[in-house]
C-alpha cells in the first residue's frame, strides 16, 4: 500500500503527526507497540504480496481472455461505471471476509490491533493468496472489465481507506451519507457486539445502506478495537497466522466431512462459541 513514494511520505507523515496528537492528548494505550507490530506485519506482507500478483495475474488475464465483452480502457464512462461495479463486488468481499472463516483467517490479521490509528491500515494479512478474496474481483472482469481497470481501482480504494484509521478526525457532515468515513470506520473496527459486521464498504458507504450493516457512530458510543480475545504477542507471524492454526485444529478435531468443512467455511468463531455468539476471536 506504501510502495508509491508520494502515498508513502503523506502515510509516514500523517503516521508522525498521529502519533504527536495521540501523545499531547495523554492517550494511555500501547500505540508504540502496536505500530511497531503493524509495521512488522506490513514488511512481511511486502513479501507475500509478490507471490500473490505471480498467481492471480495469469488467472486474470485469461479470465479476461474468455470474457464475452471486453470494455475498452480509454473511455471515462467505463472508469466510471467500473467503480461503482468494483464497490459493490468490494462491499461483498469484504463481508464474506468477516462471515467465512477461511476468509477471516487472513482478514482478522487487520482487525487484531487494539489502538485505532494509521499503522493499522498496514496491518494486513500475508495469506490471501490462500484465502482467495481476490476471486471476487475476476467477476467484473469477465463482465468486460479489463484487470488493469479492476487492480487501479481496487488499489485507489485500499489507498483511501488509509486515510480512514484515525480517531483525529471527527464527522464529516453531509459527506457521511455517501463516502465511509474515519467515523463509519471506526465502528467497522470496534468490537462491542452491536458494531459486529458492520460498515463493510470501500470509498462508499451506500451498499451498506442499501443491504443493512449501516451503523452510525454516536457521541456516546466507547468503541473497543481489537479482537474480542485480544492477540498479547506483538510477533508478526503469530497475529498473521494464530487464526490458521486454530482452523486447522478444528478441522483436525472434526469427526466427520460436514463437520470440517463448518470448522472451515462456516461462521468465524461458531466452534469456538456458543451456538450464535458472534465474536472478533477467531470471528468478526
Amino acid at each position: 500500500m506504501l510502495r508509491s513514494p508520494v502515498f508513502a511520505a503523506v502515510a509516514l507523515a500523517l503516521i508522525v503527526a498521529e502519533a504527536l496528537w495521540r501523545r499531547r492528548a495523554g492517550a494511555r494505550d500501547d500505540a508504540r507497540g502496536e505500530a511497531a507490530a503493524s509495521f512488522g506485519v506490513y514488511v512481511g506482507k511486502i513479501v507475500a504480496g509478490g507471490a500473490t500478483v505471480a498467481l492471480i495475474a495469469p488467472i486474470y488475464a485469461a479470465v479476461w481472455a474468455i470474457a464475452p465483452l471486453q470494455l475498452p480502457t480509454d473511455d471515462w464512462r467505463v472508469w466510471v461505471v467500473g467503480f461503482v461495479v468494483v464497490e459493490f463486488v468490494y462491499y461483498w468481499q469484504h463481508r464474506f471476509s468477516h462471515t467465512v472463516r477461511w476468509l477471516w483467517a487472513t482478514h482478522n490479521v487487520h482487525h487484531s490491533s487494539g489502538v485505532f490509528a494509521f499503522p493499522a491500515a498496514i496491518r494486513l494479512g500475508w495469506t490471501n493468496a490462500v484465502s482467495g478474496g481476490w476471486l471476487f474481483f475476476t467477476l467484473p472482469i469477465f463482465a468486460g472489465f479489463h484487470p488493469l481497470v479492476v487492480t487501479i481501482l481496487v488499489v485507489v480504494s485500499l489507498r483511501y481507506q488509509f486515510f480512514l484509521h484515525t480517531e483525529l478526525i471527527g464527522k464529516l457532515g453531509v459527506l457521511e451519507e455517501i463516502f465511509n468515513t474515519p467515523s463509519h470506520h471506526r465502528v467497522h473496527h470496534a468490537s462491542n457486539p452491536d458494531c459486529l459486521d458492520k460498515n463493510f464498504g470501500g470509498v462508499l458507504i451506500v451498499f451498506d445502506r442499501l443491504f443493512g450493516t449501516f451503523r452510525r457512530e454516536s457521541d456516546g458510543d466507547a468503541l473497543r478495537y481489537g479482537l474480542t480475545e485480544p492477540i498479547a504477542s506483538k510477533n508478526p507471524f503469530i497475529i498473521c497466522l494464530r487464526e490458521w492454526a486454530r482452523l486447522a485444529r478444528d478441522v483436525a478435531a472434526s469427526r466427520t466431512l460436514a463437520q470440517a468443512l463448518h470448522a472451515a467455511f462456516g461462521p468465524p468463531g461458531a466452534v469456538h462459541d456458543a451456538p450464535g455468539v458472534r465474536t472478533k476471536s477467531g470471528g468478526p
